[in-house]
């Protein structure tokens, strides 16, 4: 029989800080400590992706990408690429029991900017060139699609004014590729410290007995790499906008049902694909997660689907 195991849910963002919200950093691994003591297997966590407007991790900008929010700033300083008076007079939020996004929004991109310039700057480590080949699958799209979307004023690829780099024509691609490859390479320098920050915590984790529960949405956000770069994988009309999206019919939670908004999957042109973009998806998952939860699984059988 099998020994029954225990854990804690417990968000990233939730962790103590100095820098208002949560991080990778000493306050993670003294929680992975606290688990040791009590005598807990298993850390659940929500998304670890990028969060999008409304700032809920079940809606993210990408599917395989790393939150840049919890990317640690002592470590940066640690490593060289900022100093404590970079820090020192930056508001991060008046409250520290909340996390206000808005305010961390702003003040991280700056200081992760200098950070990025100090790391180009210096010898790069031989890892950065290998996360580069090993993830470029999703790294290259989600990086490039972050820039043009900032580019537009952050607006979401379907309100994007250029109808040829909306629609991934190849002359387009290569043109906003050199116009932004400063921005380009931003995200993908913060991908690599976000998941190399992850693997030292899962390290230390997994060798002091935790494992790490993840947690996979089944829906993305229309508003994400993943859709702008395979709309054929989703329910679309003739100009690759969502033609129907998630939501549920009324229940006893809910009197007029609920609207999620988030594109369907165009299962028959997935299959007929052999499911290629779950398979990396969930490939990539296990590589950063001990075990896989995803969220309404049931969704692969049965979905309430509406007209966008």
């Amino acid at each position: 029989m099998k020994e029954r195991q225990s854990g804690v849910l417990m968000h990233i963002s939730s962790l103590s800080g100095r820098y208002g919200i949560g991080s990778l950093g000493q306050a993670a691994y003294d929680f992975v400590d606290f688990l040791v003591r009590t005598k807990q297997r298993y850390w659940q966590i929500l998304p670890l992706d990028p969060t999008s407007y409304g700032d809920s991790p079940y809606q993210s900008f990408s599917a395989f990408a790393g939150n840049t929010h919890f990317i640690d700033l002592d470590l940066l300083i640690e490593a060289g690429y900022l100093t404590e008076a970079d820090v020192a007079d930056v508001q991060f939020g008046d409250n520290p029991r909340e996390v206000d996004y808005a305010r961390i929004f702003n003040a991280r991109r700056p200081l992760l900017e200098k950070a990025v310039a100090s790391f180009l700057a210096k010898d790069v480590p031989a890892g950065y060139q290998t996360f580069l080949e090993e993830q470029a699958e999703w790294l290259d799209t989600f990086a490039e699609y972050m820039a043009i979307k900032e580019s537009f004023g952050l607006s979401a690829w379907t309100e994007w004014a250029d109808d040829d780099i909306r629609l991934r024509k190849p002359e387009a691609l290569v043109r906003y590729r050199e116009k932004l490859a400063d921005q380009i390479n931003y995200h993908r320098v913060t991908q690599f410290w976000f998941f190399s920050q992850w693997k030292e915590l899962k390290d230390y984790a997994n060798k002091a007995g935790v494992e790490f529960v993840g947690d996979m949405p089944i829906y993305i956000a229309a508003d994400s790499a993943d859709m702008w770069a395979n709309p054929q994988f989703f329910k679309t009309d003739r100009d690759g906008r969502p033609s129907c999206v998630a939501g549920c019919p009324p229940d006893d939670f809910s009197a007029i049902g609920q609207l999620w908004g988030n594109p369907i999957y165009d299962w028959d042109a997935m299959k007929e694909d052999g499911f290629t973009w779950w398979i990396a998806r969930l490939r990539e998952s296990f590589k950063i997660y001990d075990m896989v939860r995803i969220d309404h699984f049931i969704g692969f059988a049965s979905y309430w689907e509406i007209p966008a």
